[in-house]
């Protein structure tokens, strides 16, 4: 029997987090070097399984199948696309960053109320949210994916209300209770979305009799299965309706900004760059892939919510107070452009729209963590406690220019590349959408710059003027993920390679076909 490569990459976090929950109260560091090696060696996993995947072999390789529930077709099926691939790649690389940056969040926080914070359990419950996001984007089968869709909800409610973000203005009491209401409200809404997720589950089992996503695929590819039109439409709807929630898309995104607010800036990375993409990930592999026709019939009204997102969750950043609450609006936006590519139908659309998952979550990253480390200073999330920065603390001035400059897509950087295919495979199938979703990346360009005028240049304020700069620990979590954004910025061909070909199966299984370009004839020859 080969090596079970695929549910390694998941079971090592899995493990390492029960390890880690274990060490002694007393070993505080012990943990946290035990939770970081293991992250490590779960980044060399995934390399491997990025590494031995072919990109024009088979639609999903490295496979495993075992039974699991027999009696109702239920099986630990995994296997892996290029889509899978990449965000496995993605996940992987961000935790060591997130748990070094973490690095002190959750040490023993003596207050009035005598709260003691237990830091084992912090880095036990990021590397248990790993795993399960990692076997997520490997799993072919749907009962499977629903369970760890909704099991990663668990540790991501307690990371949000029980190790919440030091910087607050009010008593600990009402800081206390803004964590609970941002945990609980994340819960409510990612719940609400699963349960109706569930129904559709148990909907497609008694159409399809199984849950096998290449099984389902392949009846309905052969004539096998049929469904009735408004039976796939309305488990087309329970589906998208969960992803729609975690993605966040316009109307069911008011959990993200509260989480991401109240929790620490390591937490609200994890948020957004790594759960909230099994989102993005489950329309192209599940909506796509199992409801077609349903699809095809969505697709004008997901493309109208996507332009909201984009242009709404852009206009809320620019308004904001707070620094992380602006990055949150940011990556609504973001989101925004994101499932608009997946419906977009076009190759260059949906290639854009995988490349932005994994970009957006790097940019992020940089972005938000640098904002962490420059809020852990001086203790405030608001803008206007800051100013002229970047004369006392020039390398965090300048390593958080670079992260705005990718979030708003800045040639040269990773977002640029990602944000054009988007928008050049919009464009040639909804021009009218392709030129309001333009209005997002003048928007952004606005609320970054202004970010960085009002919080880093002007006179240095008195609360900023002993700030230090990054500490070598801070440095090492920015400077690679700073390095990536370059190197994706300027030589994307890696992940496009794997990519690519796992697009062309989705446009496939929509039976749709790139536009053709509307070009007269004797242009082309007076070209020539």
């Amino acid at each position: 029997m080969s090596f079970p490569l695929l549910t390694a990459t998941a079971a090592v976090p899995a493990v390492g987090a029960i390890l880690t929950a274990a060490v002694p109260a007393a070993r505080r560091t012990a943990a946290k070097w035990l939770a970081l090696t293991v992250s490590l060696v779960t980044l060399v996993l995934a390399g491997v399984v990025f590494a031995r995947f072919e990109p024009g072999g088979d639609r999903y390789q490295l496979t495993e199948s075992h039974s699991w529930i027999k009696d109702f077709g239920v099986r630990y099926e995994l296997g892996v696309d290029g889509i899978g691939v990449a965000l496995i790649a993605l996940t992987a690389l961000l935790i060591p960053f997130i748990v070094l940056a973490g690095w002190h969040d959750a040490d023993p926080l003596e207050t009035h109320s005598k709260r003691w914070r237990p830091t084992q359990g912090f880095f036990a419950l990021i590397l248990m949210v790993e795993a399960m996001v990692i076997l997520s984007f490997e799993a072919t089968d749907v009962f499977l994916f629903y369970i760890l869709f909704e099991a990663m909800l668990i540790p991501m409610y307690f990371l949000i209300g029980g190790f919440g973000d030091r910087a607050h203005s009010g008593t600990d009491e009402n800081a206390a209770a803004q964590r609970s209401y941002a945990a609980v409200k994340f819960l409510l809404y990612n719940l609400v979305g699963g349960l109706i997720m569930l129904a559709a589950v148990i909907g497609l089992y008694v159409v399809a009799g199984n849950f096998s996503l290449t099984e389902i695929a392949e009846a309905r590819a052969n004539g096998s299965l049929e469904m009735a039109t408004n039976t796939e439409r309305l488990l087309f709807l329970g589906f998208f309706f969960a992803f729609a929630v975690k993605a966040p898309l316009w109307p069911l995104h008011t959990w993200l900004p509260n989480a991401m607010g109240e929790a620490t800036a390591p937490v609200a990375v994890l948020i957004t760059a790594v759960v909230d993409k099994v989102g993005t990930f489950a329309m192209l592999r599940f909506c796509l892939g199992l409801f077609p026709e349903a699809s095809k019939w969505a697709t004008p009204a997901i493309i109208v919510l996507a332009l909201i997102s984009i242009v709404y969750g852009a206009l809320l950043a620019v308004g904001q107070r707070d620094i992380k609450r602006l990055v949150a609006y940011a990556s609504i936006s973001h989101f925004g452009f994101i499932i608009l590519g997946i419906f977009a139908m076009t190759s260059q659309g949906q290639s854009g729209a995988t490349l932005y998952m994994v970009n957006h979550g790097i940019s992020t990253a940089a972005l938000m963590l640098v904002a962490g480390f420059l809020i852990s200073r001086r203790g405030s999330r608001l803008i206007a406690d800051y100013g002229g920065v970047q004369k006392v603390a020039p390398v965090l001035a300048g390593t958080f220019l670079i992260g705005g400059l990718a979030t708003l897509s800045l040639p040269g950087l990773a977002p640029f590349v990602s944000e054009f295919l988007v928008l050049v495979g919009t464009f040639a199938r909804y021009p009218v959408a392709g030129i309001v979703a333009t209005t997002g990346i003048v928007l952004a360009a606005l609320y970054v710059l202004v970010l960085y005028q009002r919080t880093m240049t002007g006179p240095v304020k008195e609360e900023v003027r002993a700030m230090p700069d990054l500490r070598p620990r801070e440095l090492a979590v920015v400077a690679p993920l700073i390095a990536v954004l370059l190197f994706l910025g300027v030589f994307p061909k890696p992940l496009t390679d794997v990519v690519n070909p796992a697009v062309r199966h989705t446009m496939s299984d929509v039976q749709r076909t790139d536009p053709q370009p509307e070009v007269p004839v004797q242009n082309v020859e007076a070209a020539k």
